[in-house]
C-alpha cells in the first residue's frame, strides 16, 4: 500500500475523472476488442486476441493503481493555510534580483506539477527555497547554474 498522498481539489478531480474515463470508456472498448478478435476463430494462433487480452490486464492494473491513489488522496483545506507566507497551493510572485525579471509560480503538490502552466512542484529546488518565506523576504536559491536571489513580491491564495 501507498502512502497518503496530498492534492488540491482541482488534481484530485483530475483523477476521479481519469478514473471514470477509464471505468466508462476504456474498459468496454478492451471487452469490445477482445470479442472482436475472439470472433476471429482459433484462440491459440491469434495474434489479435492475446494483445487484446494483454492491453486489457494493463488497464485493469492501471485503474487498480489509480484507485489506490484515490483512497488514499487527502485535500489540502486552503482556508486553514497561513497566507502571510509562502505554503504549498500558494500564488508567488517573485522578482530575480540580478535581472530584475518577475515571475508567478503555483506551489502544488508533485503530481500536479505543470512548469508550462507556472505549477510548480514543492519538492523542487525552487519552490524549497521559497517555502515559509515573507513578502519582502529575499530567498537565496541554489540551482545547476549558481545561487539565485529573489524577492519575494506577492503571496496570494
Amino acid at each position: 500500500m501507498s502512502g497518503i498522498k496530498y492534492y488540491s481539489e482541482e488534481g484530485l478531480k483530475k483523477l476521479n475523472n481519469e478514473l471514470h474515463r477509464m471505468v466508462m470508456v476504456d474498459r468496454p472498448e478492451a471487452s469490445r476488442q477482445i470479442a472482436e478478435a475472439r470472433d476471429k476463430g482459433d484462440l491459440s494462433e491469434n495474434a489479435e486476441y492475446d494483445a487484446a487480452k494483454e492491453a486489457q490486464g494493463m488497464l485493469e492494473m492501471k485503474i487498480s493503481k489509480l484507485e489506490e491513489t484515490i483512497r488514499n488522496a487527502r485535500i489540502i483545506d486552503e482556508s486553514k493555510l497561513d497566507t502571510s507566507k509562502v505554503l504549498i497551493l500558494s500564488h508567488v510572485t517573485m522578482r530575480n534580483l540580478k535581472n530584475n525579471a518577475t515571475m508567478k509560480y503555483n506551489i502544488v503538490p508533485e503530481s500536479e506539477a505543470d512548469l508550462k502552466n507556472g505549477k510548480l512542484s514543492v519538492n523542487s529546488p525552487i519552490a524549497k527555497g521559497l517555502l515559509g518565506k515573507r513578502i519582502g523576504d529575499i530567498a537565496e536559491i541554489q540551482v545547476p547554474a549558481g545561487t539565485i536571489s529573489f524577492e519575494i513580491v506577492e503571496i496570494t491564495r
